[in-house]
């Protein structure tokens, strides 16, 4: 597999294309719990299979470069992609996981999505893990499983290539008060420790999906009665989190911050940072958050890059 840094795309491969469905790749057919545990007994189905299957349970849609990376770092010996792939298609074809992929008029798109199947979630309560996967999950429009996609992935590169990375949640719950909302952050958060001294990073990711201006708002106005009214302990942090909008692209996070401010729904109590999908790929992650300031010389905002050396490798 090759490297982050090596990757030379342009546009990310989250972000929505016109037109795009999501096309089914799994398995027809049916696979009794019968033929599935025979293949445990015999070793088809071992350790390595289970660890593909609690990963994919967490994060509910994922691709397979994105579960290399995880099954690396948690200390799992897989010696290429090719032999990951492999072990995923005997998951497929035994109905434990399923697969689709992205197309659209520009054609279908390089990765595959993996999420589960109904004997995926057999197996799991069998083992008494907590498994809240229903069939409908997995019809879930684009743009919900590529803002999953997106939040993997920055959760996945803080984790790999952040010395004060302390954990993560991937889909936090969030409670608006005043609203009398909860509602879960698109992109995960993480937790960062140095000297003793924690904060919480949470994202949200903003793809250009039909009316996302209008859903933008929205969704800022849940984050503001958030903020306005925290105190220690809402929605499990113990400090004010710091909120990073996660954009499709450089373009977009101006374009995002435009709707904020013209529909007055800027947070008070803290700065928001924005950054992009691609931006992830890099090396070291110091450099890949960016705020916007007014400039009084112009009376216009203007993008500034965040250097936080918090966030060195």
């Amino acid at each position: 597999m090759i490297n982050d840094d090596q990757i030379k795309a342009t546009v990310s491969p989250f972000a929505i294309r016109e037109g795009e469905i999501k096309t089914f790749d799994g398995k027809d057919g049916y696979v009794s719990m019968n033929q599935i545990v025979h293949k445990i007994n015999i070793g088809h189905i071992s350790d390595i299979h289970f660890a593909i299957l609690d990963i994919v349970n967490e994060f509910e849609f994922i691709t397979s470069r994105q579960l290399f990376q995880i099954l690396t770092q948690r200390g799992f010996e897989i010696k290429s992609q090719d032999k990951l792939n492999n072990k995923l298609e005997q998951l497929i074809k035994s109905k434990i996981l399923t697969r689709y992929y992205f197309n659209s008029e520009e054609g279908k798109g390089i990765y595959r999505i993996y999420c589960l199947e109904k004997m995926g979630k057999y197996l799991l309560t069998s083992k008494e893990e907590e498994c809240h996967w229903q069939p409908s999950d997995n019809t879930k429009p684009v743009s919900m499983i590529k803002k999953r996609l997106a939040g993997n992935q920055v959760l996945i590169a803080f984790s790999r290539k952040v010395q004060a990375f302390n954990g993560y949640t991937v889909k936090p719950a969030i409670t608006a008060k005043v609203a009398g909302k909860t509602f879960k952050a698109t992109g995960g958060s993480i937790k960062l420790t140095k000297n003793q001294k924690s904060i919480n990073f949470l994202f949200e990711v903003i793809r250009r999906e039909e009316n996302w201006q209008k859903k933008l708002v929205e969704r800022m106005r849940l984050y503001n009665d958030f903020y306005d009214n925290f105190v220690p302990g809402d929605s499990n942090f113990n400090a004010i989190p710091q909120l990073i909008l996660v954009c499709e692209d450089d373009k977009h996070m101006p374009e995002v911050f435009r709707e904020i401010v013209t529909n007055n729904v800027n947070i008070d109590k803290i700065r928001i940072l924005y950054t992009t999908d691609l931006r992830q790929n890099a090396d070291s992650l110091e450099n890949v958050l960016f705020g916007f300031k007014l400039n009084p010389e112009t009376n216009k905002y203007m993008i500034e890059n965040m250097d936080l050396k918090l966030l060195e490798n």
